[in-house]
């Protein structure tokens, strides 16, 4: 890798302005909170939550078949293997904090003032889940994803791309935690019987509700920690 590229995907970069971050952070509030912004944005958190089903697949050594999103939002990671154990555990558990996480480890890069390193990142997990894409919505909408992080990318000014990055990781932390909500909602009324929680619930023996409390725990978590870091840093 040249000197000059890796200086510029990892080098510091200008924070930006505090008000800036406290906008950034506002504008993902405002997406996450109101229905007509989150409904286009969740398939955002829904390609992060997928992805982390599939790279923890990979990792425990299930075969990978494909990922399919839906124009509900929803969405659904096939993975081969055996059909429970400690590898089936770790492969459901990882789709609900995958978003938080992400969020987490793109606000460790923002810390650092590495905004190309986390927007290479972004399209490094966009290609990742394409190629595994089995569906023309899923393809579509990974694909729009990926058009707008190239338009920033490429197209806009440090201080624009720095904004786009602050923009992201505080929408991943925050919009990791509301589909936890609904996801309470939607088994309390008898909706989501096959969801992560209740998978989990039959793979272990501990309530649904004791896996909706630990994504809800991880996930503040990751916020509380990411926010010390990027307001207080």
């Amino acid at each position: 890798m040249r000197p000059d590229l890796w200086n510029q995907l990892f080098g510091d970069q200008t924070r930006p302005p505090e008000p800036v971050i406290l906008v950034t952070l506002a504008a993902a509030a405002v997406v996450v909170i109101v229905n007509a912004l989150w409904r286009p944005a969740r398939n955002v958190i829904t390609i992060v939550h997928e992805a982390g089903h599939a790279l923890v697949a990979v990792v425990v050594g299930r075969r990978l078949s494909g990922i399919r999103l839906h124009s509900d939002t929803s969405g659904v990671t096939v993975s081969r293997g055996r059909p429970d154990g400690p590898g089936m555990v770790c492969t459901a558990l990882a789709g609900y904090i995958a978003p938080s996480l992400l969020g987490l480890g793109f606000a460790a890069f923002l810390q650092t003032d590495r905004v190309s390193a986390l927007l290479m990142s972004c399209a490094v997990l966009l290609f990742g889940v394409l190629i595994m894409i089995r569906n023309v919505y899923g393809a579509l909408t990974v694909i729009g994803t990926g058009a707008v992080l190239f338009a920033v990318s490429w197209f806009a000014t440090d201080t624009v791309q720095a904004a786009f990055a602050y923009l992201i990781t505080w929408f991943l932390l925050l919009g990791g935690i509301r589909p936890i909500g609904e996801l309470q909602t939607k088994r309390r009324r008898g909706q989501a019987r096959d969801s992560d929680a209740d998978q989990l619930a039959r793979l272990t023996g501990a309530p649904g509700f004791f896996w909706v409390g630990s994504f809800g725990l991880i996930n503040l978590g990751a916020l509380v920690i990411a926010a010390g870091w990027l307001l207080l840093g």
